[in-house]
């Protein structure tokens, strides 16, 4: 008899651990906010052409500001990526009080999501520490006066090491020095200005020392003038300048990232997707090559 009760009551412990172990049968699983994302969006492409309204993009901006506010204060920014998102609309506000809330926001998001892309904070925390008339940290901060060139905004080196730096996503202090020489070089759009065609163009980037070049052929130089063509629905033309740039840069796994999003643009999917597998050969990591393979199946 005393068998059969312990026996009775060990089936009851482990069926009580069992059903504590269940999912809650209404578990609700948070989504990215709809609305920030447009207004993330909004805001990137308020600051994607070479002839920039201000007036008009500042006007935009406070606008975002105070609608999320309010989507702050309704619990409406619930998710690692809602904070990211918002974060990015104070980090293009006017003072270190907008600059300090993208902080605390992008704070929350690495909180919520460890695997969000990190280089907001240092960018928000930089801003927010020259806004204050303190030297940035990271190094994400240049500013350009006039016709000055552009030069790095003042750092104090000695609070962040380069492994902190590349664990935020932003260059070591020698790659920060090396980008403040190729932001200073002539944009590849000042040929077009000069009545260059395309192709004469890429016979020229061919020509040229890409480390010792008047224009900006970096790889980063010639992506962002592949997508100054495609804004401008020049996508042929973006297309032979993205084919270019993985030929000078083959194992660059953005140029073929960019290289498959032009590609599918123009309908030509067998060949986008075959470039997005190339870029996710080269980094494995790239969620966005991954996405787009996986739809296009």
């Amino acid at each position: 008899m005393k068998k059969t009760i312990y026996l009775i009551l060990v089936i009851l412990i482990l069926s009580c651990k069992n059903e504590n172990k269940q999912e809650p049968k209404n578990k609700i699983v948070e989504t990215d906010n709809s609305e920030l994302i447009e207004i993330y969006q909004n805001d990137q492409n308020d600051r994607m052409t070479d002839d920039i309204d201000w007036f008009e993009v500042s006007k935009n901006d406070s606008l975002r500001r105070v609608r999320v506010h309010q989507l702050l204060d309704s619990g409406k920014v619930n998710t690692g990526m809602d904070y990211k998102n918002a974060a990015m609309v104070f980090q293009h506000g006017n003072d270190s009080t907008d600059y300090g809330l993208a902080v605390k926001l992008m704070k929350k998001a690495i909180e919520t999501d460890t695997t969000i892309n990190k280089w907001l904070f240092a960018a928000a925390t930089d801003r927010y520490l020259l806004s204050k008339g303190e030297p940035q940290i990271y190094g994400t901060q240049y500013q350009k006066m006039g016709d000055e060139p552009w030069k790095r905004g003042e750092i104090d080196t000695t609070k962040i090491s380069d492994l902190e730096r590349i664990e935020y996503g932003v260059e070591t202090l020698a790659q920060q020095r090396e980008k403040v020489k190729q932001m200073n070089k002539k944009k590849l759009s000042d040929l077009l200005a000069q009545g260059k065609s395309i192709d004469d163009m890429i016979e020229i980037i061919k020509s040229e020392n890409k480390n010792n070049s008047e224009y900006d052929i970096s790889e980063s130089g010639i992506n962002s003038f592949g997508y100054n063509l495609m804004r401008q629905n020049q996508n042929e033309d973006a297309l032979k300048v993205f084919k270019l740039n993985t030929e000078l840069y083959p194992n660059a796994f953005n140029t073929w990232d960019s290289l498959g999003e032009c590609l599918l643009i123009l309908d030509k999917k067998e060949e986008g997707i075959k470039a997005y597998k190339k870029s996710l050969e080269l980094n494995p990591e790239n969620q966005n090559a991954k996405t787009i393979i996986e739809e296009n199946k």
